[in-house]
């Protein structure tokens, strides 16, 4: 009986698996999108697709690629080190709201063609937030 509650409570290493390979590609996106708004001027932006950025301040822009690339950070840093580990989560909800706005944004502005990317990032940063409580958590060190 022991043994049988032992597995129930145990992380499934295919669940670990899973949502290390979520959270190794929300960040990979958010670090790309986070320093292109970092290091690319709004009106290349806007020519390179992003209409978004024309008419939005250039400190708006910044702030919400430091705050992608702090969010990528924070999917990856705290759980790999078992340091805060639970900052993991709250990254993950983080880069969520970013997409929320993100989607409403692109709505308003009938943008729908990257609505759908909008929609794939946010429900893998629910999948790692549910999953990283229920599934499969890291424990801290020590």
């Amino acid at each position: 009986m022991a043994s049988i509650d032992a597995k129930m409570t145990a992380p499934s290493k295919g669940w670990n698996i899973g949502l290390w390979v979520a959270q190794a590609a929300l960040a990979a996106m958010f670090l790309m999108a986070g320093f292109m708004k970092l290091t690319t001027a709004p009106a290349e932006m806007v020519t390179m697709g992003m209409l978004w950025a024309e008419n939005t301040p250039v400190a708006l822009i910044r702030f919400i690629g430091l705050a992608e690339v702090l969010g990528a950070i924070g999917l990856i840093l705290p759980a790999a080190t078992r340091i805060m580990p639970r900052l993991t989560k709250l990254a993950a909800l983080g880069l969520a709201v970013i997409m929320v706005f993100a989607f409403g944004l692109h709505s308003v502005r009938g943008e729908f063609e990257v609505l759908p990317m909008n929609v794939i990032l946010f429900a893998l940063a629910v999948l790692v937030i549910w999953g990283r409580t229920n599934k499969a958590p890291i424990t801290p060190r020590g």
